[in-house]
């Protein structure tokens, strides 16, 4: 079963390329006969569109077939394919300069462009639905054992788990003092645990590799330490080893020039946007149209980010992070916390150099301080600036717990790259695209997980594999 399904998904993912790349070249090749022929100017268009769609692909996924729902998948397509279309056609226009145009550059034919990148993204979108149904029609969903630690509870999990009720079925759920475990943990497909002691993870995940059970996490900081580990060899024994991360010099220029350029180029295109914002905001109710609060970035520095105002002015608890339905905001407000135009404003904290593109989210101070009593670990994401976009502000959402937005912040830490930088820049117009809620509130943490992790181990230690 398992090879039908990756030769299944590997069928799906070349179809939706060859269709993808089909629909460009007939399309332009009804307007430029000569595209559909061997030519230098076929091969040079053919090869920009390969090497886009597939750097288009390390950043947004591909055909994510059995993993995702059709509208995530499909929006995925709305996005990689834009840019790759734009880049393929110019290439295009650019091998045309002939003596026939004058021998200059002419953008030719955009409404070509248009109707090609509409009918891929139709294509794709039915290939996405209807590719998903026929996968989950012939593979059940994965029987699964949710195991949490003593005390824990993991209900919140379960519905996150339930909203993908054709890839996951959770047949029972358990905690770590179960009569039996082994013998549960041997009639399903796959384990997931929740907030179990390090010890007693460690053991049952062992035993999980043994029988070949897929194993599912929450992460935990050692967790993240791990992300930043490699494998090296001493002599002839092989260590995991782990070296405290910092940006080099060239790492931290190459960054700032990324901060200073995009940030510019945003501020430009944005300009009228933002202006069409400030405007309205200023017809809604009078009142002023940015407003500014104390927020930490690296080193524990505090500085005022400046957003476009969202909520009426003269209300209480100004310094209480907004909730979704949060009767403080104006109706002007919600339009723009849904598309983050409230946040377009701190692109100049990034020119001022208080900020990044990518980092953090830029927390309150009370809110700093709060979280960072009840997760130790929260001091940790202050080691670099805080950031306009991130994996917490791509992936969160409003019930995000302040651990699993933590546990984000730190993975991006571990794992920074120039790279990854470019990549959760490009990420972030797909949050535009799905139009979520924005992901300023922080919720509070479920005061059992504050349990201390020593006596949550010793109790589970009673019951032994």
């Amino acid at each position: 079963m398992r090879r039908f399904q990756q030769s299944y998904l590997l069928a799906v993912h070349f179809l939706a390329f060859t269709s993808c790349f089909a629909i460009f070249f007939v399309g332009f090749g009804l307007e430029f006969p000569f595209l559909l022929r061997p030519s230098r100017t076929s091969l040079i268009t053919a090869i920009t569109f390969l090497v886009v769609y597939t750097l288009m692909t390390l950043v947004y996924g591909g055909m994510d077939i059995g993993k995702k729902k059709g509208r995530p998948i499909a929006l995925t397509f709305v996005a990689k394919l834009l840019p790759t279309d734009l880049l393929a056609h110019l290439f295009l226009c650019i091998m045309n300069v002939t003596v026939v145009n004058g021998g200059r550059f002419v953008y030719e034919s955009p409404w070509v462009l248009v109707c090609v990148y509409v009918v891929q993204v139709l294509v794709t979108t039915a290939l996405a639905y209807f590719g998903n149904d026929l996968y989950f029609h012939f593979t059940p969903p994965s029987r699964c054992l949710v195991i949490a630690g003593v005390g824990q509870d993991a209900s919140g999990l379960v519905q996150r788990i339930g909203k993908l009720k054709k890839q996951y079925r959770v047949v029972k759920i358990l905690h770590t003092d179960a009569p039996d475990l082994l013998g549960e943990i041997d009639q399903v497909d796959g384990v997931f645990f929740y907030n179990v002691s390090p010890k007693r993870r460690a053991m049952l995940i062992e035993y999980c590799f043994q029988v070949q059970k897929n194993i599912y996490h929450s992460i935990e900081i050692q967790d993240v330490v791990g992300v930043g580990s490699c494998c090296v060899n001493f002599g002839d024994m092989p260590i995991m080893a782990y070296q405290v991360k910092s940006l080099s010099m060239e790492q931290r220029i190459f960054k700032r020039l990324l901060d200073l350029s995009v940030s510019a180029l945003v501020l430009l295109v944005a300009s009228p946007f933002m202006l069409i914002t400030a405007l309205a905001i200023k017809l809604e109710d009078g009142g002023h149209v940015f407003y500014k609060q104390p927020r930490v970035t690296s080193n524990n520095k505090v500085f005022s980010v400046l957003k476009f105002r969202s909520m009426r002015e003269g209300v209480g608890n100004i310094h209480r992070s907004a909730s979704k339905d949060d009767d403080r905001i104006t109706r002007v407000g919600r339009v723009i916390r849904k598309f983050r135009i409230d946040e377009l404003p701190q692109l100049i904290n990034i020119l001022r150099g208080e900020m990044s593109l990518v980092g953090p989210r830029p927390e309150m101070v009370e809110n700093v301080q709060k979280y960072t009593s009840q997760l130790p670990e929260f001091a940790y994401r202050h080691r670099v600036k805080a950031g306009l976009t991130g994996l917490a502000q791509i992936y969160g959402k409003y019930n995000t717990s302040p651990k699993d937005k933590l546990a984000m912040d730190l993975m991006y830490i571990e794992r920074y790259s120039f790279w990854l930088d470019l990549k959760l820049i490009l990420q972030t117009a797909m949050v535009l695209l799905s139009a979520e809620e924005s992901t300023e509130e922080f919720v509070q943490e479920d005061p059992q997980l504050q349990e201390d992790e020593q006596q949550q181990e010793e109790r589970e230690e009673v019951s032994c594999l």
